[in-house]
């Protein structure tokens, strides 16, 4: 390992570094690690006042909002000559090199400047962020159509001699940068493919309408509700405001008014929402496909709708409804600090990879309360960093999200490795001044699940950033992270972290075994819920039909969820996910269940497995988006699964363990 440095004196450098001393909570077994200390640490404002703004994420020019402007002139600056380097260089792996220098000089300022755009808490930041993206969109789908660019990738992959001569990971990536051109309408003719441009720019107009309307909170006025729940939602004048569901509130009122107000239909989103859907449609026939759909899952697992339906279909078929647990219970066991103790620990184990948090420098990070870790492999060395923005804050997306800042790659132009940036978003509570911050069960395994797409990220080590970490196939994109909650759930690895706060008391088997068991209880109808979003998403992208969203949404309800539809509700406008997801979102569970096969597989029998957690990096983690999913599952599991296994992989994770009824019993 290259850092020496005793726990002690480690802790101590992070204390000194940050510029405070952590009020840490004691603990009467064992003291906190570094990594621990970190996010226990009630964190206090630093004086900056000497130190150099090095801007977001160390980009200079980041430091105020107007520094996007720069970034992205030179990021266009530099594609103009990137262009027409590749256009006038011969055939070769140089080609597909400058190709993909081209694609992460745009990506490393559009993705630095997607997240931006929903987490940075200043305003003007985020509109800088918000028009950098639209400019680099627009130019990036100009790209996708432009002729001469694609003829130099195809007299790279038409000469069968050069084509040859370069490595299998080369190949693939030269193959995928052919496909976007192919699914952008390359093939038209100039008129049709200035047409799939002027669709494609309207696209993302209509993205982020959409996105950011689904997120808005609805208002009535307050005397349309009773006055005794007035309380559970936030005012605004004379107005009640209504930005979520209040699923878990415990009054039947609050949670009936919010779901009648906050799903009231919106006309214009309504509008935006069918203007999509047939802009989706009419690009995805212009450019040769039947549907969008068609067109969306080509280089997926499932490759086609039909095999998506038949998977939903197959799996509806075999469910059937089948031990409640308190969540405040177990909160004194789940610190933020011990959490992060037991993923550092599992990494370790798996990986011989480190967390360990380090001292940002000024102006690299949005808000006082990230935390910057670095991952560092014990005989690789650094990898990578992730930025971790845990805590809840106003105007702070609701969503736990994991985002790209920067993809992994081999620079030729250098010689050195360009380390991954990614961050964490949670939207956790924040520490107080008698407890650290305590998470509830699914905020755990919340934190399990993002923790696994940024090791994703952290390990993949690709040499074209194309294919970095998680990009890749969508429906395999969420394995990492799915498998990640399998560990959060095993007292073999539950038992190594999950001490109370103020004890140092263990979490006694018997919880984890009925927190486990609870899951069950609904397990059912929490996936047939996804098999209904799956299956709308599926029907919005497939043939047009000649009736409404509303009225898709209440057949597709009625046939695979059961629950009658509430008039004057909208649900799909809430349905952000069509964004991100359009025509893939039953890729969570796709995702799911090849995650289930691998765990019970590989992992089960031991979860700490070193050679298991190397080969599981071998063939699932190394490759990011550079091999064919189906490839990696057949390589994990050395077998070639069916949609029948897939089903059954979800199905019989619903059944009930015996074990744990008796140990209830006999307790």
């Amino acid at each position: 390992r290259k850092c020496t440095m005793s726990a002690c004196k480690r802790l101590l450098y992070i204390v000194k570094h940050r510029g405070i001393w952590p009020s840490i909570w004691r603990r009467n077994v064992t003291t906190w690690s570094p990594v621990g200390a970190a996010f226990n640490a009630k964190p206090h404002r630093r004086l900056e006042l000497f130190e150099k703004n090095v801007g977001l994420f160390g980009v200079p020019e980041l430091s105020s909002p107007a520094g996007f402007e720069v970034t992205t002139k030179r990021a266009l600056k530099d594609t103009r000559e990137l262009v027409d380097k590749v256009c006038s260089s011969p055939p070769g792996a140089v080609t597909v090199e400058t190709f993909d220098q081209l694609s992460d000089g745009l990506c490393k300022v559009a993705d630095l400047a997607d997240f931006v755009k929903v987490a940075h808490p200043d305003p003007s930041f985020r509109e800088a962020a918000e028009k950098t993206c639209i400019e680099i969109g627009t130019v990036v789908e100009k790209l996708n159509t432009n002729v001469d660019l694609c003829r130099s990738l195809k007299n790279l992959l038409d000469n069968k001699e050069v084509l040859a001569q370069l490595d299998p990971e080369t190949r693939k990536v030269a193959e995928l940068f052919m496909f976007d051109f192919a699914i952008s309408g390359i093939h038209l003719d100039e008129k049709l493919r200035k047409e799939a441009v002027k669709l494609h720019v309207k696209l993302l107009d209509l993205n982020n309408e959409f996105l950011m309307g689904s997120h808005l909170p609805n208002r009535i006025a307050k005397s349309a509700i009773p006055e005794h729940i007035h309380c559970h939602f936030a005012t605004e004048g004379s107005f009640i405001q209504i930005g979520g569901l209040h699923a878990e509130s415990s009054n039947d009122l609050v949670r009936e008014v919010a779901y009648r107000i906050f799903l009231y239909p919106n006309s214009d989103l309504m509008e935006c929402l069918e203007e999509l859907l047939k802009c989706r449609n009419k690009l995805a026939k212009l450019v040769g496909y039947e549907s969008y759909a068609h067109r969306a899952l080509q280089g997926t697992m499932a490759k086609t709708p039909e095999t998506v339906m038949n998977f939903l279909q197959l799996l509806t078929d075999k469910l059937s409804e089948r031990y409640n647990i308190e969540p405040s219970l177990y909160s004194p066991y789940f610190s933020l600090g011990s959490c992060m103790e037991g993923l550092n620990s599992l990494f370790t184990q798996l990986y011989g990879v480190s967390i360990m948090s380090e001292h940002p420098s000024a102006g690299e990070v949005w808000n006082d309360d990230v935390r910057k870790l670095a991952v560092v492999h014990e005989t690789e060395g650094l990898l990578g960093y992730i930025y971790c923005d845990f805590f809840h804050r106003a105007n702070k997306p609701h969503q736990d999200c994991h985002f790209t800042i920067r993809g992994g790659r081999q620079c030729q132009e250098s010689g050195q490795y360009q380390l991954p940036l990614v961050v964490l978003m949670l939207s956790l509570p924040h520490p107080t001044k008698s407890a650290p911050t305590l998470l509830t069960p699914s905020m755990m395994e919340n934190l399990f699940h993002e923790m696994g797409h940024a090791m994703h990220s952290m390990l993949g080590r690709t040499r074209y950033q194309h294919t970095t970490g998680t990009r890749c196939a969508t429906d395999f994109a969420e394995v990492p992270s799915i498998l990640m909650e399998y560990f959060a759930t095993d007292y073999r690895v539950v038992n190594q972290f999950a001490r109370h706060y103020q004890t140092g008391q263990p979490l006694p088997q018997s919880m984890v075994a009925r927190l486990c068991e609870s899951k069950k209880v609904c397990g059912a109808a929490d996936t047939q819920l996804q098999i209904f979003y799956s299956a709308l998403d599926q029907m919005y992208h497939g043939k047009p039909q000649n009736r409404s969203t509303t009225d898709i949404l209440k057949d597709m309800q009625q046939k695979f969820y059961g629950l009658p539809y509430t008039p004057n509700t909208a649900w799909q406008l809430r349905f952000s996910h069509l964004i991100g997801y359009g025509a893939k979102y039953y890729s969570y569970l796709m995702s799911r269940a090849v995650a289930s096969m691998v765990w019970k597989q590989c992992f089960v029998q031991d979860p700490l497995n070193r050679d298991m957690g190397e080969r599981y990096r071998r063939e699932m983690l190394a490759h990011g988006g550079g091999k064919e999913p189906m490839l990696m599952v057949e390589g994990m599991l050395q077998r070639q699964p069916t949609i029948e296994d897939f089903v059954d992989a979800l199905v019989t994770d619903l059944n009930p363990d015996f074990e744990t009824f008796i140990m209830d019993s006999t307790s």
